[in-house]
C-alpha cells in the first residue's frame, strides 16, 4: 500500500515538472504610447492563454523617475507575435500609502467620478481627489465637482488617450483642475487618484497598434526637478 502511495506521489512529481517544461518565457511589453518598454516576462505554455493577462508598472519602472513611484499604470495583453505579448493602457491608480499621507486634519478632501469620451473614441473614467486649505460647505463640494466634470470634458473633446495619459503623468490635467477650481474655494492639492479604461477606442488606418520599439530616451520624460521637490517637500510637511 505504501509503495504504491510513493509510486503515485513520483507520477504526480514528475507530470508538474513536465508541465513547467513545456512552457515558453514571453516577454512583456508597453503599448505605443510609453515607447513599448519592456515591462516583464511571463511563461505561458501557450500563446493563446497570455491574451487578457495583466500586469502593473510605476512610472518609474517605464522612465525612472523617482517622484512618479506612488503612480501605477495597469495594461492588459492583447496580442502576442513569436515571443512578445504586446499590451493595451487599462488604468492607473496611487498607491494607497501616498493617499492617506495627502489627508490632513482640518481640511476637506472630495473624490470626484467623471466619465471622459476621448478624441479618439475612448471612454475614460477618471476619479481626481481635491484636498482644500479648510473645511468646505457642502454646496462648494458641488461647485468643485461640476467645474471639474467641465473641464475634463473639454480635455477629453481635446486630447487622444495617450495624450490623456500623458496629461496624468506629466501634472498638466492636475494644472487645468487647479486653476478652474481656484475661483470657488483655495484648493491646497489634486491628485488624480484613479482612472480606468471603460471603452476601447479606434486606432487611425495608417497607425499600425503595435509599432516598432523607439529609442529609450524617448519615453515620457520626468518633470523639471523644480516640480519634483515642491511635491516632495509638501508631502513630508
Amino acid at each position: 500500500m505504501a509503495a504504491t502511495k510513493k509510486a503515485s506521489t513520483k507520477a504526480a512529481s514528475r507530470k508538474v515538472k513536465d508541465r513547467w517544461k513545456a512552457k515558453e518565457w514571453y516577454k512583456i511589453y508597453a503599448p505605443r504610447m510609453f515607447n513599448q518598454v519592456q515591462l516583464g516576462e511571463t511563461p505561458s505554455a501557450d500563446a493563446a492563454n497570455l491574451i487578457g493577462r495583466t500586469t502593473e508598472a510605476t512610472v518609474h519602472d517605464i522612465n525612472g523617475d523617482f517622484s512618479k513611484m506612488h503612480v501605477k499604470l495597469k495594461f492588459k495583453v492583447q496580442d502576442v507575435s513569436g515571443f512578445d505579448a504586446h499590451t493595451v493602457f487599462i488604468g492607473q491608480d496611487l498607491a494607497s500609502d501616498y493617499i492617506r499621507r495627502l489627508t490632513r486634519r482640518k481640511r476637506t478632501k472630495t473624490d470626484h467620478v467623471v466619465d471622459v469620451r476621448t478624441k479618439d473614441g475612448y471612454l475614460l473614467r477618471v476619479k481626481p481627489m481635491s484636498i482644500t486649505e479648510k473645511r468646505i460647505q457642502a454646496s462648494q463640494e458641488t461647485a468643485l465637482r461640476t467645474m471639474m466634470n467641465e473641464e475634463m470634458r473639454k480635455m477629453g473633446e481635446e486630447k487622444t488617450i495617450s495624450e490623456m495619459v500623458k496629461a496624468i503623468i506629466d501634472g498638466e490635467m492636475v494644472r487645468r483642475l487647479g486653476n478652474v477650481c481656484k475661483v470657488i474655494v483655495p484648493v491646497k492639492r489634486i491628485e488624480i487618484r484613479k482612472t480606468e479604461v471603460l471603452e476601447m477606442g479606434s486606432v487611425p488606418q495608417d497607425q499600425p497598434v503595435f509599432a516598432p520599439e523607439v529609442p529609450a530616451e524617448e519615453v515620457l520624460e520626468p518633470p523639471v526637478q523644480e516640480e519634483a521637490s515642491a511635491v516632495q517637500a509638501e508631502t513630508e510637511q
